[in-house]
């Protein structure tokens, strides 16, 4: 129920010859402070999200239509984002695990109307604007991944002179090659991808450095190389007989299927691992008809994978058997039969902070399949980067993007496996980086905001309102219609109603609240909609009031 304050009839000004009233409540004054959204603070991109969303839901208060805020809001996404579309689909957005309003009545769906941006771009061939300066120094991406392309998209606006080496027929990385297009559909990265190559950076695909091309002669021929390789070797069971060659890596699996060919798993495929590449692998493998089992030595709170994907895996079928690991493989005639599985359980927390599994002696259990997916890991395959590779670690780089050689900078998953968002928070941070360097510019500190917690705000302001979410397909049309993508879009009317629900933590959105409260006409509310609220101190008292009554927490006493 939302809690009722009785506002004070506002009284006029009271001729004192302090200017203010008679009685001083408090020596504290109101200050306007504008601290970090907690969402903003869980972006790994640092991406500006409450400006994006009150762009959207300020819309009318400050006179401009939604089709006008839309582009508004995707010009301030796209400044660090050139994937918004894609990653609207695949990111997990921890940005929503940190979001205020789910202390009130559940996160903003923050991800979908970053994808609903990211469309309404596309849909609408929103341009990107063109470089105002060009300078003659040339650049080398190796990788067109989302590292690479995100450094690549950066320099090219900033206008230098890009090329990426892609060693795969066709650009996109992990995003391509890792990802089924049921979740990213693929006419939706090329588009993306080729608006990047539309601000002029040239794409060399099949070509491997180190092996097509010398990596000493990029540096011979380039000011400055950034290395953006991923990770796309996975690691195998380490068990006698996994050459079979019915028994595959999850990267290998994904990277044929992915590819368009043609993969022969027969009736039933087990799954080992449980992270995302093993959940995709699981349900592509349902897509291509088989029975599918996971099998998982934690179990289902300690999965690494993402929780709708998990969710999405069960709908269509997929067994998840948990606390067990494989511990060797029956072999028939040169292939893969079945595995042996050990029963485990959990003990005390390793360095991942999850339970340490643990083996139960002489507790196994036999598991027949057609095929096995070993999706345990994956790691970069580091030919012709030797000296990037720092013994049993992965490339290494500062808190700039700098390797351990000069010119040389790297992001992505090549430095460790992680999430779209921080590859391309990392190549962006690296073309800054090249950039200052070679125009011999400062870096600039920028000193981090508090963060605005739920229990500084009012949430009782604000109304409660259920999440627009976006529909999906039935599960049994999935498997069907392998390629379909399985979750919509918002459409138009559900973005702007989930923009209205963004609370702009820590950030005033002109509710008139402390200027209702505020019984000594302290302060002056603007003329214009979108100028900043401001204090007539010789009226105060110090009352609090403003403050007590700021839902987003902006205002303080001091």
């Amino acid at each position: 129920m939302m809690k009722v304050v009785v506002k004070k009839k506002k009284q006029g000004i009271r001729s004192f010859s302090s200017g203010g009233s008679s009685v001083e409540t408090s020596p504290l004054r109101p200050e306007f402070v504008q601290k970090l959204a907690p969402c903003m603070d869980a972006c790994p991109n640092q991406t500006n999200i409450r400006g994006i969303i009150t762009t959207i839901s300020l819309a009318e208060k400050h006179g401009y239509t939604l089709e006008e805020a839309y582009r508004k809001s995707w010009d301030i996404l796209i400044e660090k984002n050139p994937y918004p579309s894609s990653c609207g689909r695949v990111c997990p957005h921890p940005c929503e695990d940190g979001c205020n309003r789910q202390h009130r009545d559940g996160s903003v769906g923050i991800n979908n109307l970053e994808r609903f941006l990211g469309d309404y771009a596309l849909n609408n061939n929103l341009p990107l604007k063109k470089p105002e300066n060009k300078y003659s120094e040339k650049i080398a991406v190796i990788g067109s991944g989302p590292a690479g392309m995100s450094c690549a998209y950066q320099l090219a606006r900033l206008g230098y002179s890009v090329t990426v080496f892609e060693a795969f027929p066709k650009a996109g990385g992990m995003l391509r090659y890792g990802i089924p297009a049921y979740r990213l559909p693929r006419e939706i990265l090329d588009a993306e991808t080729q608006r990047i190559l539309d601000l002029g950076v040239e794409l060399k695909c099949n070509v491997v450095v180190g092996k097509d091309i010398a990596y000493k002669d990029l540096q011979k021929e380039y000011k400055a190389i950034f290395v953006g390789i991923g990770a796309h070797q996975g690691k195998k069971l380490g068990l006698p007989n996994e050459d079979a060659q019915n028994l595959w890596t999850g990267t290998a699996f994904l990277n044929k299927a992915n590819s368009g060919q043609k993969v022969e798993v027969g009736d039933h495929v087990v799954v080992v691992g449980g992270g995302d590449t093993a959940i995709d692998a699981a349900r592509v493998s349902r897509r291509l008809g088989a029975k599918v089992t996971i099998v998982y030595r934690r179990t289902r709170t300690e999965m690494p994978a993402i929780e709708e994907e998990i969710v999405g895996a069960e709908e269509e079928g997929v067994e998840l058997v948990f606390l067990a690991a494989p511990a060797e493989i029956i072999r028939n005639n040169g292939t893969a039969a079945g595995m042996i599985c050990q029963r485990m359980e959990l003990g005390e927390p390793d360095s991942s902070g999850r339970r340490r599994p643990v083996p139960i002696p002489g507790d196994t259990f036999e598991m027949r399949c057609s095929t096995i997916v070993a999706a345990i890991s994956q790691e970069p395959d580091f030919t012709g980067f030797d000296a990037l590779h720092e013994g049993k670690d992965w490339i290494k780089v500062d808190a700039f993007g700098h390797t351990n050689q000069d010119g040389i900078y790297s992001g992505g998953d090549a430095l460790e496996l992680g999430l779209v968002t921080i590859a391309i928070y990392q190549g962006r941070r690296a073309a800054d980086t090249i950039h200052r360097e070679i125009r011999g510019l400062p870096f600039e500190e920028v000193e981090k905001q508090a963060i605005i917690e739920h229990d500084k705000m009012l949430l009782s302001y604000y109304e409660e309102k259920l999440r627009n979410e976006a529909s999906q397909l039935d599960p049994n049309y999935r498997l069907e219609h392998g390629e379909a993508e399985i979750t919509r879009t918002l459409t138009e009317e559900q973005a702007a109603a989930e923009a209205m629900r963004c609370m702009s933590c820590g950030m005033c959105f002109e509710c008139g609240q402390c200027w209702s409260f505020c019984q000594d006409g302290a302060i002056k509310k603007p003329v214009i909609p979108g100028e900043p609220y401001t204090f007539k101190m010789e009226f105060c008292n110090g009352c609090k009031k403003c403050a007590e009554q700021c839902p987003c927490g902006y205002i303080e006493m001091h």
